[in-house]
């Protein structure tokens, strides 16, 4: 099974945002330490959406 590139495309995008990583630092991660970063900073974003 293959992860879709549109949204491989959108956790590097959403990662390199937030963390100010490069792509190869974002890709050299495990896809589930990635999905992990991405759910992380959602959860961040939508604390101190509701805080601010």
């Amino acid at each position: 099974m293959t992860y879709a590139t549109d949204r491989l495309h959108e956790e590097i995008a959403y990662v390199a945002y937030h963390f100010h990583w490069s792509m190869d630092e974002i890709l050299d991660l495990e896809h589930h330490d990635r999905r992990r970063f991405t759910q992380e900073i959602a959860s961040l974003v939508t604390r101190a959406e509701t805080e601010g």
